[in-house]
């Protein structure tokens, strides 16, 4: 593991320091051109709020591990290999002393008013129970994202839809998980939690980190009143079947952890048997051999994995 300054700008005050003081930790997989958007927003709208910013790197190929912003007390850990998205996250948040911690997707972007309305309304006394914080997302094209869900169960774990909150995400309200590419997290509660479940290599690591949030018996609120950027898709778009086998994978070790072993197994035959016949068959009806070579070759790596997810669903099923 490598460890670099890459910014001649100092880091902001420490913990102790500065009530208002935030962590950005940004995980990053050959996301070049989104990277250095991203980085730059964080310059330009860090409103004095911005301790420094952990670039956690996974085995990046096309350079922008190397990136450098004036003026941005940067810090890059080159990991040197892919190590998932939660352990990358892990480690990035080991670097972090300020009060609170923001995951950052390198798909996306501060705006104006990302960062001084989350860190004012987390530090009203009002909302001192409240862990948590997403904010208002939106595209290109400035339409607003549905991102919040409600807990998964075992009925909803197929969709996302079916676990999205239907509401119009133009009011701030209470919910049960804000999506990662914007989640701002009161630092000594990721701590006291021991940070992301690195057994979800990616996908539903965030989720997971919720639900154990809410246990614990902290809030999660949605503030329609402060916006960022978000691409969606991200990097994860540019592998196919592994973006399918990780989504299954972490889809069996979420419901062993917080499922019942009866809706546990539920989950996994339907997984395991009757979604490759359902994805292949639609696959078939729209004629895209593609489709078809994806599914299969994630199917492939998802029964040869079997083993290594059996193990790693009974290592410490509540962290």
């Amino acid at each position: 593991m490598e460890i670099e300054e890459t910014s001649g700008a100092e880091p902001g005050p420490d913990l102790n320091l500065d009530s208002k003081a935030v962590d950005i930790i940004v995980v990053n997989w050959n996301a070049g051109e989104q990277l250095a958007a991203c980085l730059d927003s964080i310059a330009r709208h860090a409103d004095q709020l911005v301790r420094s910013v952990i670039l956690v790197d996974n085995g990046s190929t096309d350079g922008s591990a190397d990136i450098a912003i004036e003026g941005l007390p940067l810090k890059t850990i080159k990991n040197g290999d892919n190590l998932g998205f939660g352990r990358a996250c892990n480690i990035g948040a080991a670097h972090a002393r300020a009060p609170y911690m923001l995951f950052l997707n390198p798909d996306a972007a501060l705006l104006p008013d990302s960062l001084k309305h989350t860190v004012s309304f987390l530090q009203h006394p009002e909302n001192r129970q409240v862990g948590v914080l997403g904010i208002r997302l939106v595209d290109e094209n400035g339409d607003v994202q549905r991102h919040t869900t409600n807990r998964a169960s075992p009925r909803t774990m197929f969709t996302h839809e079916q676990r999205a909150v239907q509401f119009d995400h133009l009011d701030s309200r209470s919910v049960d998980h804000v999506i990662g590419a914007f989640y701002l997290i009161r630092s000594e509660i990721f701590r006291k939690l021991g940070g992301f479940d690195e057994r979800f290599f990616v996908y539903l690591e965030d989720v997971d980190l919720s639900a154990r949030v809410q246990d614990a018996g902290w809030g999660i609120h949605y503030l329609a009143d402060a916006t960022a950027y978000h691409k969606g898709g991200g990097t994860s778009d540019q592998v196919k079947a592994k973006r399918l086998f990780y989504s299954m994978r972490s889809r069996i070790l979420y419901s062993f952890k917080h499922f019942t072993p009866i809706q546990a197994m539920a989950v996994m035959a339907t997984t395991l048997l009757a979604e490759p016949v359902l994805r292949l068959g639609r696959a078939m009806k729209r004629r895209s051999r593609a489709e078809m070579g994806e599914t299969l070759r994630a199917f492939i790596y998802l029964y040869r994995d079997l083993p290594e997810i059996a193990r790693a669903a009974v290592r410490g099923n509540k962290k």
